[in-house]
């Protein structure tokens, strides 16, 4: 019997199961983390453009301011007689200074003075300061930039915007040049913006997504180990089964896993109960063929051996019955049946004694030649001519077994070939072997008896035994070969019977 149990199968269930899962999971896995990512984007862009936009607006406004300031300016020194005033009267500080809080009085959160670069700070005012009094004195954190962009302004006779980011906040100056009586002068103002009050919020949404992400990707990560270790055991399971068939594969833990390992188990016992009755009846089945091949043999026994000893009773009889001239006659022609009776069971002795080969390396030609030479007088007084083609460099089997086995087929082949045929021995390498074949340019075989021609006592000659070719065959199963029959012959004239004798033996 085959073995089928299923470690002649092996299994790849793991690579298929674990990568294809393995690959749906992590690209899951991608998909959150493009998601995230995007959702990540779009808040930090929103943040930025509120950001943005509260910046430009604030710029807008101390821009405005800026004008605002000029054109008070330009209406308090409008009515303005006589000689530029002194810069360094407190009096006329107080004036600049009024006129700088009436022209921001309603800007929140603006402030704002004029400055002269040699006289510095002029004056200064912060009408919406929130503080518990009025804020009269420059801030002394910002004067250096306060200085360095009305110093510009007034270089370049144009307004400057200057920006200063920081994580809390963004201070925003903007400077304009005042025209008047008194020269050099330019005004200013100053914001602040405070950080989006969302950045914390958002600092906190982007840590709890990241760690979303993480733990999707750890979630993930674990399943296919997990899975994967489930597979592996299922997969170790099935590979040790032996010749008793499916062994029963554990459980898992896993829902979907356990589906398929209850239909695995399922399945195994079905095969088991199949396989048994198999073996059943195989069995029957080899009992059968073995009572009919023994009633076959026995009957080609009892046919082939009635034969020679009805002649040799038949000759006995004559014997006695006639003078010592006709008994010699009988006794000779009863050592015949005798001979014929010791060749038979010679035969059957070797078809039932399995021998073992005994292979060395052989030399094709020389073998070929000698097997051909020990048929070369049967075959010149049939006048058939015997051929070699192809016998080359040497091979590896027992030249014993294999020249019996040729033989027989010479034989035959030499019997059928007809007055002025021929017989051809050719041979053809293959990668892992050879292929012996004999030919003949006789009638062929007979097609019923084509597919028989291997059994005992099958043959189509009146006075064979039909055990040559069964022995042929199991001379070369011994060597692990075929013997087959490859062409009956009859499809053209000219075109006999061919054997192939497959030996899997590499050349040597």
């Amino acid at each position: 019997m085959r073995d089928h149990s299923i470690a002649a199968y092996p299994f790849s269930a793991e690579k298929v199961i674990v990568h294809s899962l393995r690959t749906r999971l992590f690209g899951l896995w991608l998909l959150s983390l493009a998601g995230g990512v995007a959702v990540a984007v779009l808040l930090l862009e929103l943040y930025q453009q509120s950001s943005q936009a509260q910046i430009e607006r604030a710029q807008a406004v101390i821009a405005r301011g800026c004008d605002l300031i000029r054109d008070r300016y330009g209406f308090f020194t409008s009515h303005w007689s006589g000689h530029p005033a002194d810069v360094m009267d407190p009096e006329l500080r107080n004036r600049l200074a009024a006129v700088v809080g009436l022209a921001l009085e309603h800007e929140s959160g603006v402030e704002g003075g004029i400055w002269q670069p040699t006289a510095g700070p002029l004056a200064y005012a912060f009408p919406t300061y929130e503080g518990t009094g009025p804020k009269t004195d420059l801030p002394a954190a910002e004067k250096g930039q306060i200085e360095a962009v009305n110093r510009q302004a007034a270089r370049d006779e144009q307004p400057i915007d200057r920006r200063t980011t920081s994580r809390a906040q963004t201070l925003l100056l903007h400077a304009c040049p005042l025209s008047g009586p008194i020269t050099g002068l330019t005004a200013w103002t100053m914001t602040r913006v405070n950080a989006a009050p969302g950045f914390l919020p958002l600092l906190l949404g982007l840590g709890v997504l990241l760690a979303l992400l993480l733990g999707i990707a750890g979630w993930l990560g674990r399943i296919l180990i997990v899975w994967g270790r489930h597979v592996r055991g299922i997969e170790a399971a099935l590979a040790s089964a032996g010749s008793s068939g499916m062994p029963e594969v554990p459980l898992t833990g896993e829902r979907e896993l356990d589906r398929i390992v209850g239909a695995l188990n399922d399945a195994g016992k079905r095969l088991a109960v199949a396989r048994r009755e198999a073996d059943e009846w195989a069995e029957r089945m080899s009992r059968v063929e073995r009572l009919a091949g023994l009633g076959r043999v026995a009957a080609g026994v009892a046919h082939e051996i009635r034969n020679p000893i009805a002649a040799a009773r038949l000759q006995g009889e004559n014997g006695l019955a006639g003078d010592d001239t006709r008994r010699r006659a009988a006794i000779g022609d009863m050592l015949v049946q005798l001979n014929r009776l010791d060749a038979l069971v010679g035969e059957l002795l070797a078809m039932t004694q399995r021998a073992t080969p005994r292979p060395i390396s052989v030399g094709l030609a020389d073998f070929l030649a000698d097997c051909l030479a020990r048929h070369a007088a049967v075959a010149a007084d049939r006048q058939v001519e015997l051929r070699l083609v192809g016998a080359e460099g040497t091979a590896t089997f027992d030249p014993d077994m294999i020249g019996r086995l040729l033989d027989n087929l010479l034989v035959n082949a030499v019997r059928h070939a007809p007055t002025g045929g021929h017989v051809t021995v050719s041979v053809e390498r293959g990668i892992d072997g050879l292929t012996i074949t004999v030919e003949d340019s006789g009638s062929g075989v007979a097609p019923e008896l084509a597919t028989r021609l291997f059994e005992p006592f099958v043959t189509g000659r009146p006075d064979g035994t039909g055990l040559g070719l069964a022995i042929a065959r199991q001379l070369a199963d011994a060597h692990g070969g075929r013997l087959l029959l490859r062409c009956a012959g009859g499809a053209r004239p000219g075109q006999g019977a061919a054997f192939s004798l497959e030996l899997p033996c590499p050349p040597s």
